[in-house]
């Protein structure tokens, strides 16, 4: 009751001061961009993860090379139909698909640029999460026995559409006395993906395995298994049965053996930022102190009368740990709104955003990914709470200590 009539004092009455106020603004914006900033970083990492394993292998199987017929070394499966049956008897495999993999020059005539070609089956690009069916598609799937399947990227950089024509040049053509002739064919463009990663959108053309095979010369074989299982994440559980299927001349590599240093580094920059964030909270914090010595200063005749009347030092600490305590409470709570609601909200924010600086803000030439990303979490936000919550009620108790603690006799000698 003492606590809550001191908080409802005007300041002329010696209640809550304009230091208060400043530390629950400071709570409040402290604790907002904790959970903000722990959405953005949360829901960034589940959106990079989601579009490496939408549209790549969670494991491809090299050769480390095969003997053909004539003796001569082959980088690659010479029977990749049988190893991928193989490896789909694996418990937990979902899919193994032979892959054609191989770099071109792409042309529509006028403009050129420079992409890789994954020769695949028709019915296995259909199961590719972010790239068959059910994807952010153009065209019609159906059709891609009879041209090629282009990443939104590259059609948009050769200006090209679905119906168009553009002409694959490989460097490893026909040999002839005079050196390698480069091959050059022409496909129909009869489906245009977005996988939703800028590298695999600008870089990416699937061609029909067959046709693949006979393009770079390599009829009958592939140069690696790509393998699809329950459980990407414990992925490494899988490896010794998928190579014990694959054959002796098998190397696995897995997406984590390709994408492990960037998620480590989202992992470090995770941590690092919730602890520059923790400070900002502590820094908020530590206002509640500079606002409770001074509610403690004007209260100082109060509190003589109250310890002569018979309250104890254990009274006087409750009531003055509830005054600084609440601001703390009442902050965390605007804190955890204002950023809850920020967070469910960033893509109209962000569209807010590009519409006054006239222009996207978001490169995804650089961050990889079209668009930010914000991913609540449950855990993420009763960290901020707990975190808010106790460090104020930690600053809280020296200067509530120290009104306890306060003689009477000195705080009424001259009144």
């Amino acid at each position: 009751m003492i606590a809550w009539r001191y908080l409802r004092a005007r300041r002329a009455e010696g209640g809550v001061s304009v230091m208060t106020w400043i530390s629950l603004i400071g709570i409040t914006l402290a604790v907002f961009a904790l959970i903000l900033t722990m959405a953005v970083r949360a829901g960034f990492r589940a959106e990079f993860v989601d579009t490496i394993l939408g549209a790549n292998a969670h494991v491809t199987i090299y050769s480390t090379g095969e003997i053909g017929e004539d003796g001569q070394l082959i980088h690659g499966f010479t029977a990749p139909d049988a190893v991928a049956e193989a490896i789909r008897k694996v418990p937990g495999v979902t899919r193994a698909a032979p892959l054609i993999r191989a770099k071109v020059m792409v042309s529509d005539g006028e403009d050129t640029t420079g992409a890789e070609v994954y020769g695949i089956l028709p019915e296995n690009l259909a199961t590719i999460p972010r790239v068959g069916k059910g994807a952010d598609a153009l065209g019609d799937l159906a059709r891609f026995p009879d041209g090629v399947a282009l990443g939104a990227g590259v059609a948009r950089e050769l200006g090209v559409t679905v119906g168009d024509k553009v002409r694959l040049i490989s460097p490893s053509g026909v040999k002839t006395a005079m050196g390698t002739t480069p091959r050059v064919k022409a496909y129909e463009v009869v489906y245009i993906f977005t996988a939703g990663r800028y590298d695999i959108d600008s870089t990416r053309i699937y061609l029909p395995l067959v046709e693949a095979q006979s393009f770079f010369n390599k009829e009958g074989t592939a140069d690696e298994i790509e393998v699809m299982v329950e459980d990407p994440d414990a992925v490494e559980s899988y490896a010794d049965a998928i190579l014990s299927a694959a054959g002796p001349s098998a190397a696995p590599w897995t997406w984590k053996d390709s994408s492990g240093a960037y998620l480590r580094a989202l992992t470090i920059e995770d941590n690092v930022m919730f602890v520059i964030m923790s400070i900002l909270v502590l820094i908020a914090a530590m206002n509640i102190v500079s606002g409770l010595i001074m509610l403690v200063k004007n209260k100082g005749r109060d509190i003589g009368i109250l310890r002569t009347m018979g309250l104890t030092e254990g009274s006087i600490l409750r009531v003055f740990f509830i005054c600084g305590a609440f601001t703390g409470v009442i902050g965390t709570i605007a804190g955890v709104a204002l950023g809850c609601l920020t967070a469910l909200n960033i893509d109209q924010i962000m569209g807010f955003i590009n519409w006054l600086n006239g222009a996207d803000v978001w490169d995804p030439s650089i961050r990889g990914i079209y668009f930010l990303p914000a991913k609540l979490q449950f855990g993420d936000v009763m960290s901020a709470v707990v975190l808010s919550l106790g460090l104020s009620f930690v600053v809280t108790l020296l200067p509530a200590r120290r009104a306890a603690r306060m003689n009477p006799v000195e705080a009424l000698r001259y009144e």
